[in-house]
């Protein structure tokens, strides 16, 4: 796990990265870019889910990104992402957000193509980037 500064969090300037498997090397490729203003969460397990640290985390962020290396569109992260929105509704500073592989049946063999299609620390950077001027 990765620690922001409380801080900036108190100040209102960190945000949330919760994610797993290969997302979890991404993200903390990613916060080394934002010292102290972001928090990464490993989930380790999708079941059982310690929603209760998740919430506890996003209320006292009030920003959050959920990352996987999946296809978005009827995902566990677009599912999860929307419990975090509805148990943490008054305590968000930004719409949660989240971050995956582009909608193709098949992750491609060239390595340029796959580098497009999934996401990484370069991109998810820059989406760090946008939640933080939230």
């Amino acid at each position: 796990m990765v620690n922001a500064d409380q801080e900036e969090t108190d100040k209102g300037r960190t945000v949330l990265v919760v994610t797993y498997g290969m997302g979890v090397y991404w993200a903390k490729e990613a916060a080394k870019n934002f010292a102290g203003r972001v928090e990464v969460i490993d989930l380790r397990t999708l079941l059982p889910l310690d929603e209760t640290l998740v919430f506890e985390r996003v209320k006292e962020h009030g920003k959050c990104i959920v990352l996987t290396e999946e296809q978005l569109n009827n995902s566990f992260a677009e599912a999860f992402a929307h419990r975090i929105a509805k148990n943490c509704f008054r305590h968000l500073d930004a719409p949660v957000e989240t971050m995956g592989a582009l909608d193709l049946p098949a992750v491609p063999i060239n390595l340029i193509l796959e580098k497009e299609m999934l996401p990484n620390a370069e991109k998810l950077s820059r989406k760090i980037e946008e939640m933080l001027r939230y």
